[in-house]
């Protein structure tokens, strides 16, 4: 008898010996995010979790802490740090901290459409993840927020209209808070939380948002007219600490880029048609949408410029903003043979 439990006992660590650890233990990624649940976002990423459990044989599993439960951007970087958290998906502009190019999407008035977005990813999103990899991080994808404009209770045609009222922006929003200020325009920083009561009590009556932030939010029910100039793009990041990433065998870790670049793919589909979508419930509640003369665009557009380059290194490294104004500049001059438009 003792002779088999010996046998048994050796064959058992040969065995263990073949065997990857991560198979044999579960690595659950805890994520943070503000978007609410139940949301279309938050359905799809749940939905990628049991497909990534499913697919991984239960090796990995997600798990998400939606609606700001775990705190703002900020309180989330911290709990990443202190290993309460291994992730979160966060806007480019809160990463700017650990790195700065994060903001290279969301710098304001720089890009026009949806093709000049579309033209540029290919190109840019590899150096992101590149960059965030140095600084300890798996940027798993970019999912796109989509173009936001300025919201108010009363028209905003110009800069002059702008100084007469309260316009909030997101905290630590360095990039935003400078072009006003350069406009003379003097920004109240506030929590995503706090922007519907900042509306109601009128402390502030200007916002920056998406169509479907400002119905989602209810913000809406606070605005009456829409100034039709694209502000800038928001995006979302979603990112895992390496510390906990790398520990997940090789075969698992494709599968999980792999479920996350196919639902973030079919989330920026669907968040386009959403955007559009929530635009024209705003026409029919009544919203007014302003267009403002060329000469006022042009005079927005060279505030921002100066902004950009005045901010420096703080806003984004030269080289890579340059590498976007190069490849934006091939694109709307129709040099690239191989886009069709």
């Amino acid at each position: 008898m003792l002779y088999i439990t010996k046998r048994f006992l050796q064959f058992f660590l040969i065995a263990a010996l073949f065997i990857p650890f991560s198979n044999g233990h579960a690595m659950t990624l805890k994520i943070a995010t503000l978007a609410p649940d139940g949301t279309s976002w938050m359905k799809k990423m749940r939905a990628a979790a049991v497909e990534i459990n499913e697919k991984t044989n239960g090796r990995v599993k997600l798990k998400f802490y939606p609606g700001g439960v775990m705190g703002n951007d900020r309180s989330v970087m911290k709990k990443i740090r202190l290993g309460q958290l291994q992730g979160g998906a966060l806007t480019g502009g809160s990463l700017a901290s650990i790195y700065p190019d994060m903001q290279i999407y969301s710098l304001p008035l720089v890009f026009k459409n949806y093709s000049e977005i579309d033209y540029v990813r290919p190109t840019i999103d590899p150096l992101l993840k590149k960059g965030m990899d140095k600084r300890g991080f798996t940027m798993l994808g970019i999912s796109e927020g989509g173009f936001a404009y300025l919201m108010s209770n009363s028209t905003i045609r110009n800069v002059a209209d702008l100084r007469k009222h309260k316009l909030w922006i997101p905290e630590d929003d360095v990039l935003n808070e400078a072009l006003f200020r350069k406009m003379g325009v003097h920004p109240i920083a506030l929590s995503l939380a706090d922007v519907y009561t900042g509306l109601q009590t009128g402390l502030i009556d200007t916002i920056g948002a998406t169509p479907t932030g400002a119905l989602a939010f209810q913000w809406h029910t606070r605005i009456r007219s829409i100034t039709n100039v694209p502000l800038l793009f928001l995006v979302g990041v979603l990112i895992v600490d390496n510390k906990y990433f790398n520990k997940i065998n090789a075969a698992d870790q494709k599968i999980i880029k792999d479920v996350i670049a196919k639902t973030f793919s079919a989330m920026d589909k669907a968040n386009r048609k959403d955007n559009e979508n929530a635009k024209q419930a705003l026409l029919k509640m009544g919203t007014e949408f302003v267009n403002p003369d060329d000469n006022e665009i042009a005079h927005w557009n060279h505030l921002a410029n100066e902004v950009i380059e005045e901010t420096g290194s703080k806003a984004v490294t030269p080289g890579l903003y340059h590498k976007l104004k190069n490849l934006l500049t091939k694109y709307r001059s129709g040099t690239d043979s191989s886009v069709t438009r």
